[in-house]
């Protein structure tokens, strides 16, 4: 499994207005698909990763109800265990400095983008306990 260190550092940002397209970190859209009204210039993502974001059918099933969301972040956490690859890409990036994870929906509390910083964050929680 894939460690981090307390030293990294995780933000989630909502693309959409100011907050979301400044900032300082490698910014990386974790959307299966691209915000609404915003172009390439505006979100300037260093790297749009789709494939971490939750399967479609989960994605439906949550539709960013809040009496899911303890549901929807176990089967999205059992949905990354299956991609260490691209959790690894994260990590790398947390480890080496500000990781910001950049997200379109509404609801700016129960989305995946806190849920996937949620699940990298217990990463590290996992490191001083030897994996």
């Amino acid at each position: 499994m894939t460690e981090m260190t307390a030293e990294a550092m995780i933000e989630v940002r909502r693309v959409y207005g100011e907050a979301g397209q400044a900032g300082p970190g490698y910014r990386v859209l974790v959307d299966r698909m691209w915000p609404r009204g915003l172009s390439k210039e505006q979100v300037r993502p260093d790297l749009w990763l789709k494939d971490i974001s939750p399967s479609p059918e989960l994605r439906r099933w949550f539709g960013h109800d809040p009496a899911r969301w303890e549901e929807f972040r176990r089967r999205y956490f059992a949905e990354l265990a299956f991609k260490p690859e691209l959790v690894g890409r994260l990590v790398g990036k947390a480890r080496e400095g500000r990781l910001v994870l950049l997200y379109g929906a509404r609801e700016e509390r129960f989305n995946n983008a806190v849920a996937l910083k949620q699940y990298l964050e217990s990463l590290e929680g996992r490191a001083g306990q030897g994996g």
